[in-house]
């Protein structure tokens, strides 16, 4: 399908998974929110991704198949985080943050359904025409 839509959806599916991924990472931090010396975590991927697609963008043949390797290619970076806990149990989950994390999150999955099946929609229109 990448030849006859580009990397468009490629991209949607490989976005959409790391904010799975990171969804099930806020998750676990609130889940352990009363558990002694939990450390949260948090997960990078727009940079590590923006940073392949570039990459792939300055060889000399940019193809679309480089930029397609690129994209498959990005692994999301999962953080500790390692600051001071206020509390005496050494957990340092701050449940303010992880909400407002929760939320923009999920804001930004029901986004990205939106454009891949806006893209799917288009696709599907554009094939009913041959």
């Amino acid at each position: 399908m990448m030849d006859l839509y580009g990397n468009g959806l490629l991209l949607g599916e490989k976005t959409l998974d790391s904010l799975w991924m990171r969804q099930n990472l806020t998750m676990n931090n609130i889940a352990n929110v009363d558990t002694p010396g939990f450390k949260s975590q948090y997960m990078t991927f727009e940079n590590e991704l923006a940073q392949k697609i570039r990459s792939a963008l300055t060889v000399k043949k940019t193809s679309m198949k480089n930029v397609a390797r690129g994209i498959e290619n990005m692994r999301p970076s999962v953080h500790t985080t390692l600051n001071e806990s206020t509390r005496l149990d050494e957990n340092n989950v701050d449940m303010d943050q992880e909400q407002v994390e929760l939320a923009r999150t999920a804001y930004e999955y029901q986004f990205m359904i939106s454009s891949v099946s806006s893209d799917l929609s288009r696709l599907r229109s554009a094939a009913k025409n041959f």
